[in-house]
Formats: C-alpha cells, sequence, structure tokens
C-alpha cells in the first residue's frame, strides 16, 4: 500500500487502496487526527479530479462521519469517494467503520455541542444512508457534480 499524506503520526494513513481512475480510497487508523487528515486527502483527490467546488462541502460531511465513527468505534475507519459512470453527475461518498450499529439522527437543542452531524449530511446532499458491512458498516451520500 502506498500513503500520499506524510507527515506526523497525527495525520498517518494507514494505506490508500486505490487512486487511479473516478475512486478513491483511505483507511484511517481511529485516532483524533484522522479527522484533519481525511479532510486533507478528501480535498486534495477532489481538486486532482477537477471537482475543486465540491471539496469543501464535501470535507465537512465527511469530517462528521469520521467524528462520529470516532466517537463511537473503536477500529480504522474507510472512507472512499467513487464517481460511478452509471450515475452520471453524481459523487458517491461512503465512510465505513468496524461498529455494526447504524448511526441516529437526533434532534439537537441549540445549547447542544453536538448531535447535528446527520443532519447536516441530510441536508445537504441528494441521498445519504447506511448499509451494513463484512465488519461493521459504510454510512453513504451523494453530492450533485456541477456540469
Amino acid at each position: 500500500m502506498k500513503s500520499d499524506m506524510g507527515g506526523s503520526a497525527a495525520g498517518e494513513v494507514i494505506g490508500v487502496i486505490d487512486t487511479a481512475g473516478d475512486r478513491a480510497e483511505w483507511t484511517f487508523p481511529a485516532e483524533p487526527g484522522a479527522v484533519r487528515t481525511a479532510r486533507q486527502a478528501v480535498r486534495g483527490r477532489l481538486r486532482g479530479w477537477g471537482l475543486g467546488s465540491l471539496a469543501d462541502l464535501t470535507a465537512l460531511l465527511v469530517s462528521e462521519l469520521v467524528t462520529n465513527a470516532l466517537r463511537h468505534a473503536t477500529g480504522p475507519i474507510g472512507v472512499r469517494l467513487v464517481r460511478p459512470s452509471e450515475l452520471d453527475g453524481v459523487l458517491l461518498v461512503e465512510v465505513s467503520d468496524p461498529l455494526p450499529d447504524p448511526p441516529r439522527e437526533r434532534a439537537a437543542r441549540p445549547e447542544d455541542e453536538s448531535g447535528r452531524g446527520l443532519q447536516l449530511v441530510a441536508s445537504s446532499c441528494r441521498r445519504w444512508g447506511t448499509r451494513p458491512g463484512g465488519v461493521g458498516k459504510t454510512v453513504w451520500f451523494e453530492i450533485a457534480v456541477p456540469d
């Protein structure tokens, strides 16, 4: 496996699985620095694909999902970006972790410091959902790619 992110252990990418063509996939350690590193990886790949206009929103939503995974799971966190040819005009983003329980949206009160991540995902993308994996689950969302 190759790593395209250098730096300290806090910025460690366990491995870049594939960055060729229309798919990029990373696995991050379940450490606080994973959120920042995932954001950087997502922004860099989207800019490389000429999708810089989606970089900030996608990085924000990935940050929310990676943060949720860090709060509730203990194993590695996977992030995957896909530009599927059969879904023209859509960017598919997936965040996986080893915890099998699906996330739940909750109604955060104004004074709550957390609890808005899934609401942000739901309100910012075309569709989103979860699916079980061999180990754990994947939370995914779709963002429309501008023409």
